[in-house]
């Protein structure tokens, strides 16, 4: 409501570059008024369903933000056209339900994961088909930041990762939920916008393989940055939210520059808290490879112990297992046996790559200490880093 002006655009559908689309055209003084806060007006050149289809779909990714205190509806009345009638592209918004004061990742979040349950917000409600349970999304987020100071006004690059799998869909809508390419919802300054070059070139510099997924390209498609797997499972998708922001408001004739390594740090972040948070997820083709042999090597062990005539050794096994001595048959020590080689596989596997060792041993208590995840290309830096995983 501050606003001193009325803002004009002029936005060309035949434009080829999507960069040169949108011109912005000279503004209307409000002479003192204080009216309908933020006033735009847009004058388009092409055809206006394709208007109508990147108008809506700016506002679906509007959504995902969960901008406190800021509600969208979209109305289109042709009002040229005799017998239109106005139609509700989007629906009102309703009121955010989360923690108050919530975080802005916090409602990246929350934002993504409506947008996953909506089908890319194209529903007005859960399509409930494809997500009966909570259960079907797993998710992951990272915050990355460079410490505010005279020379920097602390960026803040926030990532949020969901995996999703789905039941056989039924409709062509959930059929597009499961396709194998994703395609980067990139944020900055709270409004979506064309990819930068250099979170393009991190997300490019990643070792997904170590994360168990192998990126068979990435591209740049009229601004938008689409991923495409090699190995999903059937019927399942990745999603991926990009959001930077200052904490302080840069001058307005500074320019402000994405920093590659924020991005593919807060990245790596989000994958390595999904990856903490759902057990056997993400791990790494190797560890893959290694835990196929647990099922054998927990057969050969509980063997040993079931054939010996030693009760104290075998005493001491189920005490180190942590099984009653009654317990001690065949399927019963065989499976807690493999639980823990599985369990030790995928600890390990959550470890930086220059950080693994040797495997603990089997039978120690459970309470694995592990170290803090750091980037190589953090250590050392001459300017000063902050991360939160959250």
């Amino acid at each position: 409501i501050c606003d001193i002006e009325i803002y004009h655009y002029r936005f060309d559908l035949k434009e080829i570059v999507s960069t040169r689309r949108l011109t912005k055209l000279p503004s209307n003084p409000k002479n003192g008024a204080k009216f309908s806060g933020t006033e735009v007006s847009i004058f388009a050149f092409g055809r206006i369903d394709d208007l109508l289809a990147a108008t809506t779909r700016f506002f679906q990714k509007i959504l995902i933000l969960k901008i406190p205190k800021v509600a969208i509806e979209l109305v289109v009345d042709c009002g040229d056209n005799p017998g239109s009638q106005s139609e509700n592209l989007i629906l009102a918004n309703e009121c955010v339900a989360l923690p108050s004061p919530a975080s802005n990742i916090e409602c990246l979040k929350s934002g993504l994961e409506d947008y996953v349950l909506k089908h890319g917000n194209s529903f007005n409600n859960i399509c409930h088909s494809c997500f009966s349970i909570g259960e079907s999304l797993k998710v992951g987020s990272g915050v990355a930041c460079r410490t505010a100071s005279h020379r920097s006004n602390g960026q803040v690059i926030e990532a949020v990762i969901i995996i999703s799998e789905l039941p056989e869909p039924t409709t062509p809508s959930c059929f597009r939920a499961c396709d194998t390419k994703t395609e980067v919802l990139y944020f900055n300054d709270f409004s979506p916008c064309s990819i930068s070059q250099s979170s393009l070139n991190a997300l490019t510099s990643i070792d997904w393989k170590s994360y168990g997924l192998t990126l068979r390209s990435i591209e740049d498609q009229d601004g938008y940055a689409l991923l495409e797997w090699e190995n999903l499972p059937p019927y399942a998708h990745i999603d991926i939210a990009l959001h930077c922001y200052h904490k302080q408001v840069p001058p307005a004739k500074q320019k402000t520059q994405l920093d590659r390594t924020l991005t593919r740090k807060a990245v790596k972040l989000a994958l390595n808290d999904l990856k903490e948070k759902n057990t056997g997820v993400l791990l790494s083709a190797h560890a893959l490879k290694i835990r196929n042999y647990a099922p054998d090597l927990a057969r050969t062990i509980a063997g040993l112990i079931l054939s010996s005539n030693d009760s104290d050794f075998q005493g001491e096994c189920s005490s180190l297992l942590g099984l009653p001595f009654q317990d001690i048959e065949g399927k019963i020590v065989e499976d807690c046996i493999k639980e823990r080689i599985i369990s030790v596989i995928e600890m390990n596997d959550r470890k930086p790559q220059r950080s693994r060792e040797a495997a603990p041993f089997l039978f120690e208590d459970d309470c694995f200490h592990e170290p803090d995840f750091l980037d190589e290309e953090y250590e050392g830096g001459e300017e000063a880093f902050s991360s939160l995983d959250l």
